[in-house]
């Protein structure tokens, strides 16, 4: 039993040269360790006792100098070290604590758990990775928390997105429910939507990375593309009265181009094709509103006159854009490269190669060979 209440042995090696801190730091874990298996013996030597043990382990601090495990121990503060420590989803005060605690920034679990049920702004806690001081007073960790020092919550929409994928990447990074969204959606005017979008969102939220903040709510994200989308365009010298086509030229464009070279190009077909009152016939427009993807497209969706995207039926631009297009895409719309060209084709899928050709034979040609390539990589 004596061997239970003796402190560890301080360095003796050398004591006019103290230890450096991260060897102190790795020790006091080691201890941290050792004291847990030593209480757990303790307990069973107290219940075996029964009375007169629990009678030694109230009296523990007077009868041998050591601090009462039961007691909540706490850091004097006011901290060392910064360390990151991950709070993750859905995490318990408890949870919490053990995290901190195992990275030496609460003396104790107990005590940290007593500071988070004692603020009640703790409960605006966000899980992620967070800068802490290590040998924090545990009120101080638990201020600091909900002061949210995090490293900043991105959401990235890449470009070509849809609006429904826009929203599901931002309902789980941002953690907002699903619903929120939808309520936003329903609610134009609230986000900002410009009467020629006619109610849809489609194409407006502009592709980029964003910065989630703490209060962030689904409306104020979604107003948030908004706005950048409107900023691009007034930063090119776009008519506000035009905005909806560049979108839309632009969407298409996105979709239909893999490389930036050829994007332009295609922005040049489509403006040649418009200017003959050719159809589109672009196969992203049908797929997106047939709603399955370009590879799915069957001769029943070509057909299809009750499909107001399908470009192969219906003469001019689709109703609206097809996605969420980019800088890169708006540019090509805005300065398209000069030429005669008014089909293209990729005839490379792994690559995306595409070639374009001014006649409808030279066309041929080339989607020749694209069923050449699908033949030989099917």
């Amino acid at each position: 039993m004596t061997d239970l209440f003796t402190a560890p042995p301080r360095n003796q090696e050398d004591p006019a040269f103290p230890e450096p801190r991260s060897s102190r730091r790795a020790q006091r874990r080691r201890r941290r360790s050792r004291n847990g298996r030593s209480v757990v013996v303790l307990l069973i030597a107290l219940v075996l006792v029964g009375g007169a043990g629990y009678a030694v382990w109230l009296n523990l601090e007077s009868l041998t100098g050591l601090s009462n495990p039961l007691a909540s121990k706490d850091f004097p503060g006011p901290g060392g070290d910064q360390v990151d420590v991950e709070i993750p989803e859905g995490a318990t005060g408890t949870a919490m604590g053990e995290a901190l605690y195992d990275a030496g920034v609460v003396a104790s679990v107990s005590a940290f758990t007593a500071a988070f049920e004692a603020n009640p702004d703790s409960v605006l806690i966000r899980p992620g990775t967070h800068t802490m001081l290590e040998e924090m007073p545990a009120s101080d960790a638990v201020a600091l928390l909900v002061k949210n020092d995090t490293v900043d919550l991105q959401l990235t929409i890449p470009e070509g997105y849809t609006a429904d994928q826009i929203v599901a990447r931002a309902v789980q990074v941002s953690g907002l429910p699903a619903e929120d969204f939808q309520a936003a959606l329903e609610d134009p005017a609230e986000i900002g939507l410009p009467d020629q979008a006619d109610g849809k969102v489609e194409g407006w939220l502009y592709p980029d990375t964003y910065t989630l903040e703490p209060d962030a709510t689904a409306a104020g994200l979604l107003s948030e593309m908004v706005e950048r989308t409107k900023g691009v365009l007034e930063e090119k010298g776009v008519s506000s009265k035009q905005w909806q086509a560049v979108l839309t030229k632009a969407s298409l464009v996105e979709r239909e181009g893999l490389h930036s070279d050829d994007k332009p190009k295609i922005a040049r077909a489509i403006e040649n094709r418009l200017d003959d009152d050719m159809r589109l016939e672009i196969d992203a427009s049908l797929a997106y509103g047939a709603g399955k993807p370009g590879t799915e497209l069957t001769r029943a969706d070509r057909d299809n006159t009750e499909n107001p995207y399908n470009t192969y039926r219906h003469s001019g631009l689709p109703p609206g854009p097809i996605a969420s297009p980019g800088e890169v895409s708006i540019d090509a719309v805005l300065n398209p490269t000069p030429g005669d060209w008014k089909f293209w084709v990729t005839v490379n899928l792994d690559t995306g190669e595409t070639k374009f050709a001014e006649d409808f034979e030279a066309h041929q040609r080339n989607v020749q060979e694209l069923r050449e390539w699908e033949a030989a990589n099917g």
